[in-house]
């Protein structure tokens, strides 16, 4: 009787697993089938990078500023990383358009006007201009939207290919943030000197539905203190004077030129720094406990806002209205 039953459940357990044996493979080489139909379609995407003939250059010497190792890429195959590593994908292709043109120019103009010794530009958004490892960027997108994502970047680069903005015929110095909070500004008021003709005060609509237009930070009156003292050990400040913190002084664009901090006046940008605020364009308010900076924008406020371009896009505007309307008197030219 024992026989019987083992050989009856030796049976059951052979027609359970005869399925399995043929259907496993099946399921493996069905997704290695997807998985590589994924990569040749981004692949084919990628070959038309590599077609287009530069007057001067087709590379680029990148610093990768982690590692001090300098690579040679194409110039367009480092853009994709670039426009990657700066926009997000789910922006309008034609803004994407836009910052692939503006990182092409950009990136230019860097050659010609070298911050590094042995490299053309380096992989650091504080220095240059962002970038990251197609792997990396792969890895940090949700796995259903990668092959998409990475292709709308690449069709940004490829429909621009060649592609760069231009003022009395020399790229520009093609600066870029992530959010004007309104308006732009002007370099002068950012970093001095003399300023370019092209970088003037635009306003900016439709950025105030993203998460970079508004923020805000608080700190009670010791942190201010104490954050201030980190840069002026020698400051001091009355809080039961009302103008012991105060706004002195704005630029064209709204943003502030000259805030006073007790016995301390600061420019809008060093406080920036200081405080670790994404703006100059802040107001300051006060309760018994707090100092309160509200922020408008993200970044320096210089040339094109990407949330901004995106805003243009998705009200019809092309990359070309978008470049000329951040880029006052340019020319979209092929190099």
């Amino acid at each position: 009787m024992k026989k019987i039953i083992l050989y009856i459940l030796a049976f059951f357990m052979f027609c359970f697993c005869i399925p399995i044996v043929f259907i496993k493979p099946f399921e493996n080489r069905e997704m290695a089938y997807i998985i590589e139909n994924q990569i040749n379609n981004i692949e084919e995407q990628e070959e038309q990078i590599n077609n287009y003939d530069y007057k001067e250059l087709n590379t680029v010497k990148l610093f990768h500023t982690k590692t001090g190792e300098i690579e040679e890429i194409n110039l367009d195959e480092y853009l994709v990383n670039v426009v990657s590593a700066e926009m997000p994908a789910d922006y309008e292709e034609e803004a994407l358009k836009a910052q692939a043109i503006v990182a092409r120019t950009y990136t230019m103009y860097k050659i010609n006007h070298k911050k590094h010794d042995e490299a053309d530009i380096c992989d650091s958004s504080s220095c240059c201009q962002a970038w990251i490892s197609k792997e990396d960027r792969l890895a940090r997108w949700e796995e259903g939207v990668r092959e998409d994502n990475w292709n709308k970047i690449v069709r940004a680069v490829n429909n621009t290919i060649g592609k760069i903005i231009t003022y009395d015929g020399e790229p520009i110095n093609a600066f870029f943030h992530a959010s004007s909070g309104g308006t732009t500004e002007t370099p002068f008021n950012v970093w001095g000197g003399s300023g370019y003709p092209y970088l003037q005060v635009v306003e900016t609509a439709g950025e105030e539905g993203y998460t970079q237009y508004s923020s805000e930070v608080s700190f009670t009156k010791e942190e201010l203190v104490n954050k201030l003292k980190e840069k002026y050990s020698d400051i001091e400040i009355n809080f039961d004077d009302i103008n012991s913190v105060k706004i002195l002084e704005y630029t064209e664009s709204g943003r502030v030129r000259t805030v006073q901090f007790g016995n301390k006046k600061l420019s809008g940008v060093e406080a920036r720094t200081i405080l670790n605020l994404r703006s100059t364009n802040f107001e300051i308010s006060k309760n018994e406990e707090n100092i309160i900076f509200s922020v408008k924008g993200y970044g320096h406020g210089v040339g094109m806002s990407q949330t901004g371009a995106d805003a243009m896009a998705k009200q019809g505007y092309n990359f070309e209205d978008i470049i000329k309307h951040f880029y006052t008197g340019v020319e979209i030219l092929k190099y």
